[in-house]
């Protein structure tokens, strides 16, 4: 019986990077899978380079089921990378905002602005050339090199690592330093010359919707005979290797509602601090033992030289970021000492709620707000 195209005639499967035949068999299945099935996706409509840019900046940190709604509103707000230069730090944010890793955000207005003075506006069209602006990596460089300059860099993102430890049988952590850099070599391998862009994405596409992490659909995979995990592997979910995740830390915060007739006292993070150019409502992090209205007391002191008088909890909310859980407990409270001016400062306001509506909070205070004024 003749050999299956991964194996030998033994039924032992063989590195299908080896050969150079299978590699364009492999380039050729996957290009024509992806363009058949290819999902329609609002940032796949236009392939201009600022385009493709703010599409894979925030892809790193969201769902594509949820990034249509995001990326729309994004480009209605900047719909050019020149009007993204010349926007407030707090105009991009409100705009990123609900998407969190905000850092990013202000990297690209950097970056924009970078381009928008030194270049003409014009972004870099090389690898190298993305690598020098602010906030772009190399998974983000080669993304946008290939796909809106169709240059040969191959991307290698969570659904392309899973794709290759897969179809190579990479049974170690394809986080080590060794490993990643056999995972590049093999996307230069087959990495297809002639469509880099359009070749990327159908790895990625792969990964996100047939190579799943758990119950993969090998029979869907147009990559299936020569995949070493599926010949090799009862169950090729079981990579690639997972670390035990380690368990997150959890902080209780609190926040103040303060109002000052219909006005609410916010203030702003420091820029170099987490989530930093936000807007919250004020407080802080309980120290132990603290109850949340001896917490709200405290920070208020610390933090805006005023002293209040507490009154009843308001509402509660858990959240989650990359590296912590929090509580967030709104507390009720007047001011009684160390009334701020009448007027606004950078760091600290009272807003009326339209007002509110158009400063940028991260996910959790904005949730708040948003329970508050229903309660």
């Amino acid at each position: 019986m003749a050999a299956s195209p991964g194996s030998t005639a033994q039924g032992r499967a063989v590195n299908p990077l080896e050969d150079a035949h299978t590699v364009v068999a492999l380039r050729r299945g996957l290009l024509q899978w992806y363009a058949e099935n290819k999902r329609p996706l609002a940032w796949r409509e236009n392939k201009e380079p600022y385009r493709v840019w703010v599409s894979e900046i925030m892809l790193q940190q969201t769902r594509v089921d949820q990034m249509d709604a995001y990326y729309r509103r994004f480009l209605d707000r900047f719909p050019t990378l020149g009007d993204l230069a010349g926007a407030s730090e707090e105009q991009v944010l409100k705009a990123w905002e609900g998407l969190g890793y905000y850092a990013r955000a202000r990297n690209m207005r950097r970056a924009a602005q970078q381009v928008a003075e030194q270049r003409a506006g014009v972004l870099p069209d090389t690898y190298e050339g993305l690598l020098d602006l602010p906030g772009i990596g190399p998974y983000t460089a080669a993304a946008v090199s290939s796909i809106a300059f169709d240059r040969p860099h191959p991307v290698l993102d969570g659904n392309v690592t899973r794709v290759l430890c897969r179809l190579l049988r990479i049974e170690e952590d394809p986080r080590k330093t060794s490993i990643r850099a056999r995972l590049i070599a093999a996307g230069e391998t087959l990495i297809s010359p002639e469509h880099p862009g359009d070749f990327n994405q159908a790895l990625m596409e792969l990964g996100a919707s047939v190579c799943a992490p758990l119950n993969p659909a090998c029979e869907l995979c147009p990559i299936r005979l020569w995949c070493r995990a599926r010949q090799e592997l009862d169950d090729p979910g079981r990579l690639p290797f997972k670390a035990p995740k380690k368990p997150r830390p959890h902080h209780r915060e609190v926040a103040g509602f303060i109002r000052r007739g219909s006005a609410l006292l916010v203030t702003k993070r420091p820029s170099d601090a987490m989530l930093g150019g936000l807007w919250e409502l004020p407080g802080g992090r309980f120290m132990r033992g603290e109850h949340p209205p001896a917490a709200l007391r405290r920070t208020l002191r610390e933090q805006l030289g005023i002293a209040v008088q507490t009154g009843r909890q308001l509402a509660e909310i858990a959240h989650g970021y990359s590296h912590f859980t929090i509580t967030l407990h709104a507390v009720a409270a007047s001011i009684s000492e160390g009334d701020p001016h009448a007027g606004n400062s950078a760091d600290w306001c009272w807003a009326e709620s339209t007002e509110l509506n158009e400063l940028p909070f991260d996910r959790a205070h904005r949730r708040l707000l948003d329970l508050l004024a229903s309660v």
